[in-house]
């Protein structure tokens, strides 16, 4: 049998504050996966590529689940965390070309406190930048909003929501000097900056609309202001979504002496968002660019592997031609794209779901699954999606 690798690697980027949440989500989102109680892990298994790691994150899953024990804090700790998605072994006995593939992500935690305190001398704000540094390669950013202060601000949530965001973009600006060479703006950078509600199921009554109704009205102008600040770091920043794409989030119920893990929102969505809103963004801002071909260029680099698992378009091809003026690359590429898999208009993607598990092509399957939960998650108001 031929034996090919074919691997993608999905980063997302995740800010917060001290006790948003982060450890909590990471550990629910593992633990969960081990248990195959995430969707898509009845046809692949997620695992850790740094042992260690994974299992630090198991126990501290078990740990909630079973002593309903919440994770250490992580002070000042920033790791960055790898995992693989692979076919589970066997899934594809019947298939006469078996294909080792498999998809990454890498999920980068930023800590909250460098946004909230400054470093405590030279090695920190070393530590701080190389981190920083570390996840310019997400192609997505997801900053979480904490429910738990929004309960403490009822009524004036503003000054919370005013301080989260006025923290962040005080900080990026603190860091711009040192992450861009020369004053030069970045090709690679996340481009896509979503708003995230940890901790949902203490607002069980807020969907998806009205979290992005309470942060427009309350602090539209700071999210105006922190899509400026992040436009300062990329070439091309009409090519930039910041606070257009919403999400809730919760690792569990929590109740006295008891975490009910398996109670969990929006977990399910981590994976189909890092691998799949940067596919339905990247390619139209390229197409509509007609200068700033490096940053043209990683757009077209980004998506070009999951647009041939899914449509087999031949992207390489005019991908050999950039640098070239970029209205004519969009103008070659557009008729491969209208007959690929790229446009997921009407039912198509569930067709080309069901064909990808007939022909056992894992990554296909993969990815349009992950597609059929977007869309799950836009019918049950727990994502709501930009629209480019």
């Amino acid at each position: 049998m031929k034996q090919n690798k074919i691997a993608r690697e999905q980063q997302i980027a995740v800010f917060g504050e001290s006790g948003s949440g982060k450890t909590v989500l990471l550990s629910s989102f593992y633990g969960l996966a081990l248990e195959q109680q995430l969707s898509g892990t009845d046809r692949f298994d997620i695992l850790a590529v740094n042992n260690a790691q994974g299992r630090r994150l198991h126990q501290n899953y078990l740990g909630m689940k079973n002593s309903a024990l919440l994770p250490l804090s992580t002070h000042f700790s920033s790791t960055s965390y790898a995992f693989t998605i692979k076919r589970k072994p066997g899934a594809a006995a019947k298939s006469k070309k078996v294909i080792a593939e498999e998809l990454r992500l890498v999920w980068h935690d930023y800590p909250g406190e460098w946004f909230e305190e400054e470093p405590s001398g030279p090695e920190e704000e070393k530590r701080r930048i190389g981190t920083f540094q570390a996840l310019l390669s997400s192609d997505v950013a997801m900053i979480l909003v904490d429910s738990q202060k929004l309960l403490d601000h009822v009524g004036e949530e503003e000054r919370y929501l005013k301080s989260l965001l006025t923290n962040i973009s005080t900080q990026l600006l603190k860091l711009r000097d040192d992450v861009l060479q020369d004053n030069q703006p970045l090709a690679t950078f996340p481009r896509i900056w979503l708003l995230a509600l940890s901790k949902a199921d203490l607002l069980p009554e807020t969907d998806v609309t009205s979290f992005r109704d309470l942060l427009v009205e309350k602090v539209g102008r700071e999210l105006n202001k922190l899509q400026e600040v992040v436009g300062t770091f990329v070439e091309a920043p009409e090519a930039l979504s910041v606070g257009e794409d919403f999400v809730l989030l919760s690792s569990a119920q929590f109740e006295p002496e008891k975490i009910e893990v398996t109670k969990r929102v929006g977990l399910d969505l981590i994976l189909p968002i890092a691998a799949m809103l940067p596919l339905s963004r990247f390619l139209p801002w390229a197409q509509a660019m007609t200068k700033g071909t490096g940053a043209a260029k990683q757009l077209f680099k980004v998506v070009t592997p999951l647009v041939e698992v899914l449509g087999k378009a031949r992207l390489p091809v005019l991908m050999a031609r950039l640098p070239v003026p970029v209205a004519t690359a969009a103008a070659l590429l557009s008729p491969a794209l209208s007959k690929s898999a790229f446009d997921f208009a009407g039912g198509k993607v569930e067709d080309l779901h069901v064909q990808a598990r007939e022909k056992h092509d894992f990554l296909a399957e993969t990815l349009t699954g992950f597609q059929m939960e977007l869309d799950r998650g836009d019918e049950e108001k727990v994502l709501l999606r930009g629209r480019v």
